[in-house]
């Protein structure tokens, strides 16, 4: 059911896969093309916010900064996994692995690549802001708009 809560907190966390993205793009290799990365994390954020966040609403504050962390770890998660199986297929087609077995493993080689790009100081500070500002952001939409 459609509630300002799950716009919220689609919309925040929209806005912090575009900024975080934005910055793996900058820290990433030089000369990498990174392609949709944005507009895909930023379609996960859309979805994490109204599923995982929105529906959690309405619990109070503490609630509030754990929904928050809560949806910012899904979409960090979900970021990952989906990078990694994008780039497992991409390299699959150029004929990169041997089977199946070493195609599955690398989405897991491959989403710990994209993560240790995260551990930068000014994306961790990113997230957990953006986690505190989309948790209490949506907390504050379900008690004003019900």
């Amino acid at each position: 059911m459609p509630s300002a809560a799950r716009l919220i907190a689609a919309v925040c966390l929209l806005i912090v896969a575009f900024l975080v993205s934005g910055m793996v793009i900058e820290n990433g290799e030089e000369g990498k093309a990174y392609g949709s990365f944005t507009y895909v994390n930023m379609i996960l954020g859309l979805v994490c916010g109204w599923w995982i966040m929105g529906k959690r609403a309405g619990r109070g504050w503490t609630a509030a900064v754990n929904n928050g962390l809560t949806g910012i770890a899904a979409l960090v998660f979900w970021g990952l996994f989906v990078q990694g199986v994008y780039e497992m297929f991409r390299l699959a087609m150029r004929h990169r692995f041997d089977g199946p077995f070493e195609a599955l493993i690398a989405i897991f080689q491959i989403g710990i690549e994209y993560g240790q790009q995260l551990l930068a100081p000014e994306i961790l500070w990113t997230l957990a802001i953006g986690a505190l500002i989309a948790g209490l952001a949506t907390e504050e939409a379900s008690r004003r708009w019900r």
